[in-house]
């Protein structure tokens, strides 16, 4: 709940509203979760896109950040640069030279402590 000042009417009165908060791990209010999902780092970028497939807002968020032309980040589940999908980004540095087999990486855990 929290507490707002209604000045309608040429008086001023003080009404509580519910707080919505979101569902979404990505819109915390905090902040917390936002280097993931704004990160140059591979693992980082992965971690956003396995928060985002559990995600039941995926397709709206991607729809809005392309009609937005964000310029980076992970939106939707999808990685964008300069407005676009991006479907496989290179690492910095030189090519390797053998093929590794691709990794899964898993969404960040949330503390036990924090869990409501």
């Amino acid at each position: 709940m929290y507490t707002s000042i209604n000045t309608d009417m040429g008086g001023t009165t003080l009404t509580e509203q519910p707080l919505i908060l979101s569902a979404k791990r990505c819109a915390d209010g905090n902040g917390t979760l936002s280097y993931l999902f704004f990160s140059d780092e591979w693992v980082d970028v992965q971690r956003a896109k396995a928060i985002c497939a559990k995600c039941s807002g995926q397709e709206a968020c991607l729809s809005g950040a392309l009609e937005r032309e964000e310029p980076w980040g992970v939106w939707g589940g999808e990685q964008l640069e300069m407005g676009r999908i991006v479907g496989v980004r290179r690492p910095r540095g030189r090519p390797a030279v053998k093929i590794r087999p691709a990794l899964v990486i898993e969404e960040v855990p949330i503390p036990r402590h924090l869990v409501a």
